[in-house]
């Protein structure tokens, strides 16, 4: 897989995951509406992806080594990464009772990025524990932390 390709696709997996699962952790907590989550999920699919790629578009033009068209592929494979990522996240939502659904999509992020850690450490010729321990942990924090504003927020806000 080429560089650029590469890139976009680790941000937009590694985001779409992160970023959904925060985003639906703390709306079930704040919530418990199958709708809200739903709703969040989709946006999340659509604004939070077309933001990335403009941010790594940005990141790549300021580096000022890259090419106009690696650029451009870092941009797209972000987008339909980070796209595609979230939505993979609706399916669980639907088909399940949303606790299940959200126990469901925990397990699915958690591998996604369990995953994709394990190959770039193995790529980059590095021990896949620590690799693995520090991207597991960053993923836990924000489920954990967006779990308990969630719950504060419709505590709070209800």
């Amino acid at each position: 897989m080429k560089r650029s390709i590469r890139k976009g696709f680790g941000f937009g997996l590694n985001s779409g995951v992160i970023t959904t699962l925060g985003m639906m952790v703390g709306l079930n907590a704040s919530t418990q509406s199958r709708l809200a989550v739903i709703g969040g999920i989709i946006a999340i699919a659509i604004a939070d992806a077309f933001s990335d790629a403009v941010g790594i578009h940005i990141s790549e033009e300021a580096e000022h080594r890259h090419s106009e068209r690696e650029i451009w592929e870092a941009t797209l494979s972000t987008l339909v990464s980070k796209f595609f990522v979230a939505l993979t996240f609706v399916m669980p939502v639907l088909v399940f009772e949303l606790p299940v659904a959200i126990a469901v999509s925990i397990g699915w992020g958690l591998a996604l990025v369990a995953i994709f850690s394990y190959y770039l450490a193995v790529r980059q010729g590095t021990g896949p524990f620590r690799v693995l321990l520090e991207h597991m942990t960053i993923v836990v924090l924000v489920i954990i932390i967006t779990h308990f504003v969630g719950k504060w927020v419709g505590k709070f806000c209800y």
